[in-house]
């Protein structure tokens, strides 16, 4: 049998589907299993064993390379695709298949195994998911309630004991702390101040610990204010990969975050995470899932107190 999954994107979303992804591998073991994801995805994918084929074309910009996409989709002749992006985008993928269409597991019209819950769209990420592989028919008792799936699995990024993916390669000694003050560009208002950041910071240091900055290379000027209102910060932005992430959350104190892709990962990682939301996004439906995961939200985080932030961070790290 040949399956399809797609997956795009976002790197918070792709972390969440490792749950879904794992069980589709358990649900078919002999099966020829391929993703269809974007590129910064990759090597996760890979790095996880499910999948005998990654593919990263999976959002063309230009017409030509949409259409080289379907038709390489048309030729695999896949027998089921699972559509874990359940987007309009990833729909119009099932009808483009025409007139060979797969038994297709999401939401486009006329698919064989639609995922038609009303209330898929108030379900978190993981039950939503869960619920969408119970309508396929391969985890009869999958966990739809709220709160109650489990958090992916990650341990596939944590078996390696390579220097690169020691926190003493980066000059880090335990117990340390993890910030992580970046988002999406377009939505700054998923960011908590970087001065709040720096005060945090600061009480963490005083508290004994190291603390690191981590975030994309676009968030080089973040991490650059938060050390200069506090020097004592190490500044690992741009010089992480998702694999030294998630391995560096796992041996952290604490992690502390926006609703953004690297503090899933830590979270998922098993990192004691602070995850911070304004009224942007709903933790009901995205938080990031965890052994241990704390949710601070206000409507604006300009408002948040650092006070407020250090006493979530308390509950995970009791003196």
């Amino acid at each position: 049998m040949k399956i399809l999954v797609i997956k795009l994107a976002a790197l918070g979303d792709v972390v969440l589907a490792f749950s879904a992804m794992k069980r589709i591998r358990i649900a078919h073991p002999d099966a020829e299993i391929t993703l269809l994801t974007t590129p910064p995805y990759a090597g996760l994918a890979e790095a996880s064993g499910l999948f005998d084929h990654v593919q990263t074309d999976g959002r063309p910009r230009k017409v030509k390379d949409l259409v080289v996409m379907l038709a390489r989709l048309r030729r695999s002749r896949f027998d089921l695709v699972y559509d874990l992006q359940t987007s309009s985008r990833s729909s119009r993928y099932f009808h483009a298949l025409w007139p060979r269409l797969p038994r297709w597991s999401g939401i486009a019209r006329g698919c064989a195994l639609p995922h038609g819950n009303p209330e898929r769209v108030r379900m978190h990420t993981l039950e939503r998911q869960a619920d969408q592989l119970k309508a396929a028919g391969i985890w009869p008792d999958a966990p739809t309630a709220p709160g109650t799936a489990p958090p992916p699995d990650l341990g596939f990024m944590l078996r390696s004991d390579a220097p690169h993916l020691s926190p003493g390669h980066f000059g880090l000694a335990p117990p340390y702390a993890l910030l992580v003050p970046g988002a999406s560009p377009q939505r700054p208002e998923k960011r908590w101040p970087a001065a709040h950041y720096a005060a945090l910071a600061r009480a963490l240091i005083s508290d004994g610990l190291t603390v690191a900055v981590i975030g994309a290379g676009a968030e080089a000027d973040l991490a650059a204010e938060i050390g200069a209102q506090c020097p004592g910060v190490i500044n690992l932005v741009g010089r992480t990969d998702f694999a030294q992430v998630a391995a560096l959350a796992a041996r952290a104190a604490v992690v502390v975050g926006n609703d953004t892709g690297p503090t899933h990962l830590a979270a998922a990682a098993g990192a004691p995470t602070v995850v911070l939301f304004s009224k942007a996004s709903d933790p009901a439906l995205c938080a990031p899932r965890g052994p241990q995961v704390v949710v601070v939200r206000r409507p604006h985080l300009a408002d948040l107190e650092v006070d407020d932030v250090m006493q979530a961070v308390k509950t995970l790290r009791p003196s």
